[in-house]
């Protein structure tokens, strides 16, 4: 089922009015967690579950007493679970094959250097799933279904080489950890950070609205980079557009692990949906 979005205010918007599923793993109406008002005022989200059937990551946290630790603590259970530790998949023992398992590090390695690859697909795809957000882009603008840019979408998103190892169960752990850790370490008591992405063609987002004092309503794909450096945005592009990204939103930022899987400094990704934001050129 395809929800619609209220009233756009533009050709371009009313183009777009599809929003994602009728329902979702998080507990909200989707056109909701899409909507400036959700982003404005958010309510905490839960993945159903997940936190529920991993009572022992959530324990080992509880006991660690910096955010380094946590992040050890969350690497080796991951590895436990999932068989993910480089050593495991790149060197296995004398004689025996080795095998691909799909790793979370490397679909977010692999967004670092091209968000329209497979990788990328797979996130996208991870965020529909779960939070019900259909992506607006995968290499071209995203219309309809049934269109081959959908098609292409939906075929790399179910790539098997990713869908090998519980990827999904996987973002959702690093989802859930980092919304723990972002609430215990890195943002307490915090609803928003402000972040910053550069763009080279605005026009090539879906505005709904813009005003005279730079202020534009556009809705982002739902699944965007941004940084927490204004001079690190101004890398991608001459028009920098500035964000209340809700805290809730956020699914991984450098410096949640030790190892950098982005390849910019202060990169955060963030499901996305319709913002206000600041739109100044360079």
């Amino acid at each position: 089922m395809l929800l619609q979005s209220s009233n756009p205010s533009s050709e371009r918007a009313a183009a777009m009015r599809w929003i994602g599923h009728s329902t979702n793993l998080v507990g909200l109406p989707t056109e909701f967690l899409a909507s400036c008002d959700y982003n404005e005022a958010p309510l905490p989200l839960r993945i159903s579950g997940v936190r529920e059937f991993n009572r022992d990551l959530f324990e080992m946290l509880a006991e660690a007493e910096s955010a380094s630790e946590a992040a050890r603590a969350f690497t080796l259970y991951m590895n436990a679970m999932f068989g993910i530790d480089p050593e495991q998949k790149e060197n296995p023992a004398p004689g025996r094959p080795r095998h691909y398992r799909s790793s979370f590090l490397k679909l977010i390695r692999g967004w670092g250097f091209d968000c329209n690859g497979v990788e990328g697909a797979v996130l996208k795809g991870w965020v529909e799933s779960r939070f019900g957000l259909f992506p607006t882009f995968h290499k071209q603008p995203i219309r309809r279904i049934c269109s081959p840019v959908w098609t292409t979408y939906v075929e790399e998103k179910m790539s098997s080489r990713f869908h090998n190892n519980s990827i999904q169960t996987q973002l959702d752990l690093l989802y859930e950890f980092c919304q723990w850790a972002l609430a215990k370490y890195f943002a307490p008591n915090a609803t928003h950070v402000i972040l910053h992405r550069g763009v080279n063609a605005l026009e090539d987002h879906y505005i709904y609205e813009r005003r005279g004092d730079g202020r534009v309503t556009l809705r982002f794909n739902n699944l965007v980079s941004f940084s927490s450096e204004r001079d690190v945005a101004s890398c991608f592009g001459d028009t920098i557009l500035t964000v209340r990204a809700p805290v809730a939103k956020i699914l991984f930022f450098n410096d949640l692990l030790p190892s950098h899987v982005l390849k910019g400094e202060g990169e955060f990704l963030v499901i996305g949906g319709d913002y206000h934001a600041e739109a100044r050129r360079l």
